[in-house]
């Protein structure tokens, strides 16, 4: 008997223990062994053609860890599938490409993509990567996901192919504000950013919104990231005595800027960040960086649902580590993908499009998911955790009404 034959009798059993599993209502590909998962997915390699799936994302350079997350999520999510079925008889097949999170090399890296012949992206990680990254897949109509990249300008063209699956950065910033004028009760507050598209506009939202609600931002400005001492701007900014000092860019240089205020002894009261709830911001962060305040899109760990947590155990069994801030967002993205290449019928790009629009509720592990007349996430959820003992724990939720609470 060959390889082949011998893989697809035992996938069709692997199938058929899946239709039992969805009779009892149990959810299969989530309990299945990881080994098992994976060896499904490529055993259906054998058989079927691939729906390819692009997954940009930095594998080099400062945020290497953030991009294998990502790109580790994806691959979960396509194996769950696989082991499921796969989508019109096909299997998905995640085709990872790296873009250092550059955009100098980000359009370079849309159109390898696009040359190895995907039917939709699904990834990003900086906003400033993904600006040249959607251009080049729109041209080509080609739907991009978006698992992390959060600034407006990515949604508001227009164009009928971008979508995400995380909360856009205007959102965040007034959450932020929210956050330290309600919450922490500050009177004062310093807003760094680093330069970068993302970077930038949530300073620039979060400043509006901090002016809106009384609080005196008495610095706003820039830092160049990728220095390994920030300690004449983290002096500048003591010296004008804010509550808050927040950090608008990524963990790299969070972890270094949480040096320089241990270091200094400084009487900020806070330092918050946002999008840096990765474990490398404790990694490199250490003890300076315990207390830090990071507002996010819920972490895995403390999402609720039974699902959730299914995931979570699921994604340290198969790589031996926790899941990353957006492993969960971009497990997500391909499972809604999946879901309207399903409802489509159809692996063109246009018709994944459309179907991804008509979408009024998918199930997702992060929630329920459904896309506005531009692409964005419907009811997007934020929270705020902090670093205590060297672990991240919640330390207050937005609630439905789009107030915190503790």
């Amino acid at each position: 008997m060959s390889d082949k034959i011998e893989c697809e009798r035992g996938w069709f059993a692997l199938a058929e223990n899946a239709m039992r599993a969805e009779r009892r209502r149990e959810r299969f590909a989530m309990k299945l062994p990881i080994a098992l998962l994976f060896a499904a997915a490529a055993c259906l390699a054998h058989a079927q053609d691939a729906i390819k799936i692009g997954v940009p994302a930095p594998l080099s350079g400062s945020y290497k860890n953030a991009g294998a997350d990502i790109v580790d999520g994806a691959k979960l999510a396509a194996a769950h599938v696989n082991a499921a079925g796969g989508v019109l008889g096909k299997k998905l097949e995640i085709v990872p490409q790296d873009d250092a999170c550059n955009p100098d090399e980000a359009a370079n890296t849309a159109k390898q993509l696009v040359a190895a012949g995907i039917a939709v992206a699904a990834g990003g990680y900086c906003s400033s990567a993904a600006l040249p990254e959607i251009r080049v897949l729109h041209n080509e109509r080609i739907p991009f996901v978006l698992d992390a990249s959060t600034i407006p300008q990515l949604t508001e063209h227009g164009w009928p192919d971008v979508f995400r699956t995380i909360g856009r950065t205007d959102a965040q910033g007034s959450l932020a504000a929210a956050l330290m004028q309600r919450v922490l009760h500050a009177k004062r507050a310093a807003v760094v950013n680093d330069g970068s598209s993302y970077s930038q506009v949530l300073a620039q939202s979060t400043v509006a919104a901090l002016k809106l609600l009384g609080v005196d931002v008495v610095y706003d400005n820039a830092i160049s990231p990728g220095q390994k001492d920030y300690g004449d701007i983290v002096k500048a900014v003591a010296a004008l005595q804010p509550d808050v000092l927040y950090f608008t860019g990524y963990y790299t240089d969070a972890a270094v800027l949480a040096k320089n205020l241990r270091a200094l002894q400084s009487p900020i009261k806070y330092f918050m960040g946002n999008g840096t709830a990765d474990p490398s911001l404790i990694e490199k962060g250490g003890p300076a960086v315990e207390g830090m305040i990071v507002t996010t899109s819920p972490l895995p760990q403390f999402l609720d649902s039974p699902r959730a947590q299914r995931f979570v155990k699921t994604y340290r069994d198969a790589y031996g580590r926790e899941p990353g801030p957006y492993s969960v967002y971009e497990y997500d993205a391909i499972g809604v993908t999946a879901q309207a290449i399903k409802n489509a019928k159809s692996t063109k790009p246009e018709d994944i499009a459309a179907a991804l629009h008509a979408l009024t509720s998918y199930d997702g592990v992060t929630g329920r998911i459904a896309f506005d007349r531009k692409g964005d996430r419907e009811n997007a959820a934020f929270m705020a955790v902090t670093v205590r003992e060297g672990k991240f724990v919640p330390f207050a939720r937005v609630d439905g009404r789009g107030r915190w609470g503790r």
